[in-house]
C-alpha cells in the first residue's frame, strides 16, 4: 500500500524551496497545506527568516497562528510574492479542481493574486479530467433552487447540495456565508475553461472549484520515495 502521507510530506517540504526571506505568502487549504504551514514554520525559525502569510480560509489562519506564523491580509498584501495551494484534482494540461472542503472562492482570490502559484499534491491528485469527481459551486443561499435549474438545463449531469456532518444539521456554509453545489458532470471531457464561464454567467453563482493552468507555475507532486515537479 502506497504511503499517502509521506507522499504530501515530501511535496511539502520541496515547496519550501520556493520561499525567500521577507516574502508573503498566500497559503490554500486542504491537507498537504496543513502540513506545509507546519513545515514552514520550522523553516522560518531555523533560517530566521521574516515572512507573512495570507490565509484563505479561517481554518488556516487558525493553523498559521497556532504555528506563530505572522498573519497577513490581501488588502494588507494585494500581490504576495508566492502562493502555496493544494488541489483535488491535477489533469494532464495542470488544470485544477478546489473546493472539496469548501474554501474555493478565497482560495482563487489569493491564487490568481500572487505573482507565482505552487500547487502541491501527493500522486493521487493526478487524473485524466478534473470531471472525475463533482465540481464544487459555490452559490448564493438566497438563489441556489434557480441555481440548480439553470445548470441542469445547460448539462447532462446530477447536483447535490453539500450538507454538514458529524452532528451538524443543515447546508455547508463556507466562510462567505455562502453554500456549495456538487455538481457531478456525466460528460468527463469538457474542457475545464468553457465550463467556468458558463457556470460564472449564471445570476447566483459566485465562483467555481475549476482553475485554471494559466495561473499555474508549477505543480510538486509528492511519491512515497520522490518528488516530481510540474510545469506547462
Amino acid at each position: 500500500m502506497k504511503n499517502i502521507k509521506l507522499a504530501k510530506i515530501n511535496a511539502a517540504r520541496r515547496a519550501l524551496d520556493f520561499i525567500k526571506d521577507g516574502m508573503v505568502i498566500g497559503l490554500g487549504s486542504g491537507s498537504t497545506v496543513n502540513i506545509f504551514i507546519k513545515e514552514l514554520s520550522n523553516f522560518v525559525k531555523e533560517k530566521q527568516y521574516i515572512v507573512s502569510v495570507v490565509p484563505s480560509s479561517y481554518d488556516v489562519e487558525i493553523l498559521a497562528i497556532k504555528y506563530g506564523l505572522r498573519i497577513s491580509t490581501l488588502n494588507e498584501n494585494p500581490m504576495p510574492d508566492i502562493a502555496v495551494d493544494g488541489a483535488d484534482v491535477v489533469d494532464p494540461e495542470l488544470n485544477l479542481l478546489k473546493g472539496g472542503g469548501g474554501a474555493l472562492t478565497r482560495e482563487k482570490i489569493v491564487d490568481y493574486s500572487s505573482k507565482k502559484l505552487i500547487i502541491i499534491v501527493d500522486e493521487s491528485k493526478l487524473k485524466e479530467s478534473i470531471f472525475v469527481k463533482p465540481v464544487p459551486v459555490e452559490t448564493l443561499p438566497f438563489s441556489w433552487r434557480s441555481v440548480v435549474e439553470k445548470i441542469l438545463a445547460s448539462y447532462d449531469c446530477s447536483i447535490e447540495l453539500r450538507m454538514c456532518g458529524k452532528g451538524k444539521v443543515g447546508p455547508v456554509v463556507t466562510d462567505n456565508g455562502n453554500f456549495i453545489l456538487d455538481v457531478y458532470f456525466k460528460d468527463k471531457q469538457h474542457l475545464p475553461s468553457e465550463v467556468n464561464v458558463n457556470l460564472k454567467l449564471i445570476p447566483g453563482i459566485v465562483e467555481t472549484g475549476i482553475f485554471s493552468n494559466k495561473f499555474v507555475d508549477a505543480v510538486i507532486v509528492g511519491y512515497e520515495n520522490k518528488v516530481e515537479i510540474l510545469t506547462r
